[in-house]
Order: C-alpha cells, then sequence, then structure tokens
C-alpha cells in the first residue's frame, strides 16, 4: 500500500529494529569481551604464588629457557586456589621476555610472536630487583573455559538483551502507527474535503490540527476554499445580472420592432431614435463588459504621461455644469493652479466623469458636489464629494462590485447597469492607484482615489 501511514510506521520498524539490532550487538560482544577480561585480570595469579616462581626462576637461569616445567606444574584454577581442577577450566597461559616476545604458549599458537599493547595493559609483570623481566598473560578463554556459572551469567544477558529488543521492536510499531495516523489524519480529511469541494460542495472546511505544516495546508486549504466559494457566488451573480441587463433592451427593441411589423406603432423617427437609444444602451454594457474582463486578465491598455490634474479637473466641472444646473446641483472645485501626475489621460478623465455622474445621479435639489486634490507625499490624491442620500453601511463595502445597485429594485432611473464604480476602480489601481469611499447615510457620500505624482 502506497499510504503515507504504513510507509512511516514501516519506517519507524525498520529504524527501530536496526537500532535495536546493532545495539543487541554491541553490547552482547562488549560484555563478553569485558566480561573475560575481567576474569583475566584478577589477582589469582599475584596469590597464588606463580609470578613469585617466575621470578625466581629467572634469577636463576637469567632466561627463560624450560620455563613451561615451572608453568605446567601450575594448576590452580581462576579464583579457586591452588589444587582445584588441575588448572582444566583456567584459560591458556602464555609468558613473554622483558621486550614482548612470547617464549611460552601452553596452546602452542604465538611462540615467537610479539604481544600487543592492549596484552602488555592486561598482563602480569614479573618484576626482579624492580625490572621487568617478563610479561604473563592469561589468553582469551573459550567458551568452554568458562565455568557453568559464567557461561550462565552471558547467556542470561544475551536473554535480557533479546527480551529487550524484542519490547523496542513492540514500541517501535506502536509509537510508529500512532505517530503516522496523527501525521497522516489531517492530510486525509483535507484531501477529502478537496474531493467533495470539487463535486462543488463550497460548504467543505477542515479543521485546523496537528504540526505547523500540516495545520499550514489545512489553513491555506480553508483560505482557497473561501476564495474559490466567493468567486463562485461572483461568477454566477455576474451571469445573472448580465442576463438582466441585457434583457430589458432586448425586450423593448423586440416589443417595439413587432409593434412596427404589426402596424400597431408607426415607421417614424421618434420609434426609431427609441430603438437607437436601447443599442446604444446594449452597446455600453458590452463595452464595459469588455474592460472588465480586460483587467481580469491584466491587459488593460495604458498611455501613461504627465497630466495636469488641476486642468482636468476643472474641464470635468465645465462638461457637467449644465447637467448639474438642470438637477440645480452646485458644482465647485478646489484644487491647486497646477498638479502633474503621472496617468492616462483619457482613463482618467473617464474615472472622474464616472465618479461626477455617480455623485450627480444621487444627489437631491440644491445639493452640491466638491471636487478637490491635493498632494500626499509621492501621490495625488483626488475627491469628489456630494451632499446627496448617502450609502448604507450594510452596502459601503459592495459599491465596487459589478452590478452591483444599493436600489434593490435595479430600477434604471435609480441607476446605470451597476458596471460604472467597477470599471473606475479597474481604471485606478491599472494606473497604479486605490480607490475608496466614505458615507454617512443621509448626509453624503466622498469617494477618493490616487495617482502618482510626477516630479
Amino acid at each position: 500500500m502506497n499510504r503515507l501511514w504504513v510507509r512511516l510506521t514501516l519506517a519507524f520498524v525498520v529504524v527501530t529494529l536496526m537500532a535495536v539490532v546493532a545495539i543487541a550487538w554491541l553490547a552482547d560482544s562488549s560484555a563478553n569481551n569485558e566480561f573475560r577480561q575481567y576474569l583475566a585480570r584478577q589477582d589469582v595469579l599475584t596469590q597464588s604464588g606463580l609470578l613469585d616462581d617466575l621470578g625466581a626462576f629467572y634469577q636463576q637461569k637469567g632466561n627463560w629457557i624450560g620455563v613451561g616445567e615451572i608453568i605446567s606444574n601450575f594448576d590452580a584454577p581462576l579464583g579457586r586456589g591452588r589444587g582445584q581442577g588441575g588448572g582444566r577450566n583456567r584459560p591458556p597461559i602464555l609468558l613473554a621476555d622483558a621486550q614482548g616476545n612470547v617464549v611460552y604458549d601452553e596452546r602452542n599458537l604465538r611462540l615467537g610472536t610479539t604481544l600487543g599493547s592492549a596484552e602488555r595493559d592486561l598482563a602480569q609483570l614479573v618484576k626482579l630487583n624492580g625490572n621487568v623481566v617478563g610479561y604473563l598473560v592469561l589468553g582469551q578463554a573459550g567458551r568452554s573455559s568458562l565455568s557453568a556459572v559464567e557461561q550462565s551469567f552471558l547467556d542470561q544477558l544475551r536473554v535480557t538483551l533479546t527480551i529487550a529488543g524484542g519490547i523496542a521492536i513492540l514500541l517501535g510499531v506502536v509509537l510508529g502507527l500512532l505517530i503516522s495516523r496523527t501525521i497522516a489524519a489531517p492530510l486525509s480529511s483535507v484531501a477529502q474535503a478537496a474531493r467533495k469541494f470539487a463535486s462543488h460542495d463550497w460548504s467543505q472546511r477542515v479543521k485546523v490540527q496537528g504540526a505547523d505544516e500540516i495545520a499550514d495546508v489545512a489553513r491555506e486549504f480553508n483560505e482557497m476554499a473561501d476564495e474559490l466559494e466567493r468567486a463562485e457566488i461572483q461568477r454566477r451573480n455576474l451571469m445573472a445580472d448580465i442576463a438582466h441587463e441585457l434583457r430589458t433592451p432586448l425586450t423593448v427593441l423586440q416589443g417595439n420592432l413587432s409593434a412596427m411589423l404589426d402596424g400597431i406603432y408607426p415607421l417614424e423617427r421618434a420609434e426609431i431614435a427609441t430603438l437607437y437609444d436601447e443599442t446604444r444602451l446594449l452597446k455600453r454594457l458590452v463595452d464595459d463588459l469588455r474592460e472588465l474582463a480586460l483587467a481580469d486578465a491584466g491587459q488593460l491598455q495604458l498611455n501613461p504621461q504627465t497630466v495636469d490634474i488641476a486642468k482636468t479637473l476643472r474641464d470635468a466641472v465645465t462638461n457637467f455644469s449644465i447637467a448639474a444646473d438642470t438637477e440645480q446641483v452646485h458644482l465647485d472645485i478646489q484644487t491647486p493652479e497646477v498638479l502633474m501626475g503621472v496617468a492616462d489621460p483619457e482613463r482618467l478623465a473617464q474615472v472622474i466623469r464616472n465618479l461626477m455622474a455617480n455623485a450627480l445621479r444621487h444627489t437631491p435639489p440644491n445639493g452640491s458636489i466638491h471636487l478637490s486634490a491635493q498632494v500626499e507625499d509621492k501621490l495625488i490624491r483626488v475627491s469628489v464629494s456630494d451632499t446627496g442620500e448617502g450609502i448604507a453601511p450594510e452596502d459601503l463595502a459592495r459599491v465596487f462590485e459589478r452590478f452591483y445597485r444599493s436600489d434593490k429594485s435595479r430600477a434604471r432611473a435609480s441607476g446605470g447597469t451597476g458596471l460604472g464604480l467597477a470599471i473606475t476602480k479597474a481604471w485606478v489601481e491599472t494606473m497604479g492607484g486605490q480607490i475608496q469611499v466614505s458615507s454617512e447615510l443621509g448626509r453624503g457620500s466622498c469617494f477618493s482615489f490616487t495617482v502618482p505624482r510626477w516630479v
């Protein structure tokens, strides 16, 4: 199975098994060697008098020729004194001269060889008048060289190590299962939620739990799910809004043309002008949708250059003066004589027109619209404020959404297509600025945006 928890568990088991085997082997080997060396380092040789006999032999002979007779007559086993066992239960004895050359070996395996440094450290020293004249070494004992009690100790040690290793392996398996399942379970819940989310179950979210990395995955999934759900809701609303906005002019066109064909309406210029106005509305709607599509794709084309923001605002006031007079709305402007910024002149003028048209639409007679521009560090802030009806707090955060209108009836008398502010926001951000709105219900609204300052 290619499951994460299975692979993690197997990894724990393998690592634990290898560690147990390595530790058990090292412990057994070390204990065995140390135990045998411990036996070899006992003071039995000193207590037995063999070292004194060898010293006397060397003092008499001046060499080690014939020393085998002295050692062969030594029959005291380790730890049991003289006269017990005839030496059958002790390790073999080696004797080396002062230079470390082996002159006697009970097994006749190392005659003529030289003792290693470790063997010299473990050897009993044969001294004469304070000078070392030989090294007496107990050779490594085989299994048969140990007594039954001593061999039982080593066997019991191996059994203990085996039991400890089995317990360690069992704990490794249990801990491996627990840890791997703990790690894999949150990931499984994320995968399950993702499958349901792919089946258009937009309510799926996962619990943020587990290690920091796993929790980060769950948190990012939830944020992604929130964004996708919002995008799906916006997509559905957009399709419904487009259908709604297209239906009205198409219905007018279809009804009027049908009436003309049936002879109900005369084929006159006034009727044709009405149909022409509806086609203009359709064209404007299609153009607005195209601009928004380009904004989503990051393909809005700009022609940035130095622009006199103050002059652009004054031109906008001039262009809207007749419409404002008709609606009995007062226009005023406050800006420096010259205020140079960096923007696309046509798109900047379009942004200002959209904001002024929106303000004029929602400002009652005897109200006022105020335009201003000022420098803020490396930016220029342009503001369009009115004394109109204002925006309700629940609508304030959505005014820049496509097709959103605070008038739930969506009557054309209370607003346009609902795309003007969305397009305005797209153009401002494309020019490197930000747009904001503040409003108080019944007292008016203020839309402001920034463009880079020319320095």
